[in-house]
């Protein structure tokens, strides 16, 4: 079984403006707090996904998935994030995500600080794992 990738572009491509438009300041916030992010895009999941390297659930901490009428906003150790703002929803093990309406919801620093946390412990993660 092989996966099947794509580029963001091509997850894009059939959505409404204004996802398309969640999802690039989404990306864009993602590269100003790490610029060295790999990203994978899986066609058949319709997500992006973010990380330090290329596995998915070790490796990366937050994930985009445009849906028809908002963008979930995925953390994949959301559960060990420290969400003051109660941004966070979901009842997974460990993920956790937040659904975000309308590009303005992109602005909201809380969820810059939550990105920024999730990058930092994965790395540390990552780094005691070694």
């Amino acid at each position: 079984m092989t996966t099947e990738y794509c580029s963001f572009e091509d997850l894009l491509v059939d959505l409404d403006p204004q996802i398309q438009n969640i999802c690039t300041q989404l990306r864009n916030i993602i590269k100003s707090l790490h610029p060295n992010f790999v990203e994978i895009v899986w066609k058949k999941q319709s997500i992006a996904s973010y990380g330090v390297g290329p596995k998915k659930m070790s490796e990366h901490y937050v994930y985009l998935a445009p849906l028809k009428n908002h963008v979930n906003l995925g953390f994949y150790h959301g559960t060990s994030l420290s969400d003051q703002s109660g941004l966070l929803e979901g009842t997974g093990k460990r993920l956790r995500h937040i659904k975000i309406l309308q590009e303005v919801e992109t602005r909201d620093k809380n969820i810059r600080a939550l990105i920024s946390e999730s990058i930092r412990e994965i790395k540390s993660s990552l780094k005691q794992k070694k």
